[in-house]
């Protein structure tokens, strides 16, 4: 990142980045092979309680599950699990467990999958993404207290490497599902031993291909291949470091002065990014993921389903894209971004200030008049204060409403929200599988991740009869009716679709290529042949 033309935008981000540089880059410690950013520090690795992009980042390289993704594809292929068999009914798969350890010398077990799912299933335990194991007999009914015997939940382990799982319905994703974090397995004498401190790097057992060997608070975490993983053998890094940089001109700034191998769009300033997507080593491609507000429809005026499409109707997502993110994302005027096979979103409701003036009015609110100041709330980032800003003027201008804003750190900006300790919260949402379920069962009633306070029975009612639903064409249909309704009702407001926009030399590292989900699988990070070519 030499080139002359480039040069002042990297002075500048030296300027303004030196201390946080120094810290990380003045250590005794040799450089791992391979440094890569996840903007924020997790907030946990224990896959029961995975969320955020850092965490799953960071957990998907220390933990596997029976089945793994294509780098590329993203199709389902073997992970800990070698092979498996569905029945003709589509009702049970079998699982067949291949030799593998855990990193205390354990032998991977089927019962090890049963334990863990039984821990996210777990009613106490909370557990964010528990929903995403209802396909399986009666896990819906364990979650919800209906059943409190987990013998009754359609997974067995007959023995120590079958593993047999039985669905309520035949579910066409199951097998990407089992690819997800949810379904990550958990070693049962780690947890046993150590409670909620099983995850401690000094007592952490993993069964993926590296494991955390260091972990530096608000600074990075240090893995290194794990040699009791089965396939160590192709596993090309030796150690890789997860840095945690939330502001998007320190990150930057460690990309282009050689300390970071890799980053994505939210360590590129927004000031740049028209100029940084030109470049070679940028990597920019389309991506399963959407930019919305929450809006907490629990409180004063957000309760009425006009003033949340007011609010939506008064935000003009097309000069967002051209003039603050400049990236190549697309506005959204529904939630479930484009390009899941099968399926194509109702439109939603377009920019139009006219209307969204009229819709507050009719609710009461004529000019704003008598509406309660409200917050815009965002995670700390570089990124999402200017789209706040910009938000933030227009329901001034086109809607009389006062909006103050607020940030919090990650990990506090996720407790605030899941307390509803907000009016209206930036949030995105990466599909877990290519399916539009992903996107539109997290707003189900009582969903860990709906966040909004709201609940629709109808919305429920269709979702439901969409799960049911055998063939494709008819499900499709009723998942956009159920998207439609999502739309209308405004518990959530898009702003646009992402791209994958991801900085890395491809001369110098290969198999970290965007993918529609974004995932960076560090099993298949691997210097470049022509690195290798010139280092002999």
């Amino acid at each position: 990142m030499r080139d002359r033309a480039f040069l002042p935008f990297v002075l500048f981000l030296v300027l303004i980045a030196v201390p946080v540089t120094l810290a990380l880059t003045q250590s005794h410690e040799p450089r791992a092979d391979f440094v890569f950013d996840v903007n924020s520090e997790p907030e946990t690795i224990d896959p029961a309680f995975l969320t955020g992009q850092p965490d799953l980042r960071v957990a998907l390289a220390i933990f596997e599950g029976l089945l793994t993704r294509d780098p590329k594809t993203l199709a389902p292929r073997p992970g800990i699990a070698d092979r498996w068999a569905v029945s003709d009914d589509g009702l049970t798969t079998t699982f067949h467990l291949r030799p593998a350890r855990w990193s205390n010398g354990d032998p991977v077990r089927a019962s090890d999958f049963a334990f863990a799912w039984e821990r996210v299933l777990t009613p106490a335990n909370a557990a964010p993404n528990a929903e995403m194991l209802y396909p399986i007999a009666g896990a819906s009914a364990f979650h919800k207290g209906e059943s409190q015997d987990f013998a009754q939940v359609g997974v067995a382990a007959p023995d120590d490497s079958t593993l047999r799982v039985t669905l309520a319905r035949p579910t066409p994703y199951f097998l990407d599902l089992c690819a997800g974090s949810a379904f990550l397995p958990v070693n049962p004498r780690a947890v046993h031993a150590h409670g909620d401190d099983w995850i401690r790097p000094e007592h952490l057992v993993v069964n993926g291909p590296f494991a955390i060997v260091d972990w530096k608070l608000r600074r990075r975490i240090r893995l290194r291949r794990n040699p009791d993983y089965w396939d160590a053998a192709h596993v090309h890094l030796a150690t890789a470091d997860a840095i945690f940089t939330e502001q998007a001109s320190t990150a930057f700034n460690l990309y282009a002065t050689g300390s970071t191998d890799w980053l994505d769009s939210s360590g590129i300033p927004p000031m740049i990014r028209d100029i940084v997507v030109k470049r070679p080593d940028c990597h920019r491609s389309p991506y399963l993921n959407t930019y919305f507000y929450r809006v907490n429809v629990t409180r004063p005026g957000l309760s009425d389903s006009r003033v949340r499409q007011a609010l939506a109707l008064a935000i003009d997502k097309q000069a967002i894209v051209e003039h603050i993110t400049r990236s190549g994302q697309i506005p959204a005027d529904h939630f479930v971004p484009p390009g899941l096979p099968g399926y194509t979103s109702p439109p939603g409701p377009a920019h139009d200030p006219e209307r969204a003036r009229a819709l507050l009015a009719a609710a009461g609110y004529n000019g704003g008049s008598g509406f309660p100041p409200i917050e815009l709330f965002f995670n700390t980032s570089d990124e999402h204060r200017p789209i706040a800003e910009v938000v933030q003027q227009q329901w001034k201008d086109v809607l009389g409403i006062r909006c103050e804003l607020r940030n919090q750190e990650w990990k506090v900006f996720l407790a605030s929200t899941r307390a509803l300790d907000y009016d209206i919260s930036r949030a995105s949402w990466i599909g877990d599988y290519l399916d539009p379920s992903s996107f539109l069962d997290i707003f189900r009633a009582g969903h860990a991740n709906n966040r909004t306070g709201w609940a629709d029975p109808e919305y429920d009612r269709i979702l439901d009869q969409a799960a049911a639903e055998r063939d494709p064409d008819a499900r499709a249909a009723l998942y956009a009716r159920a998207e439609a309704l999502l739309t209308s009702e405004g518990p959530i407001i898009p702003i646009y679709f992402y791209v994958t926009l991801n900085c890395y030399d491809g001369s110098r590292f290969a198999g970290c290529e965007p993918n529609l989900l974004n995932l960076l699988q560090l099993k298949y990070v691997r210097r470049a042949e022509s690195e290798v070519a010139a280092a002999r």
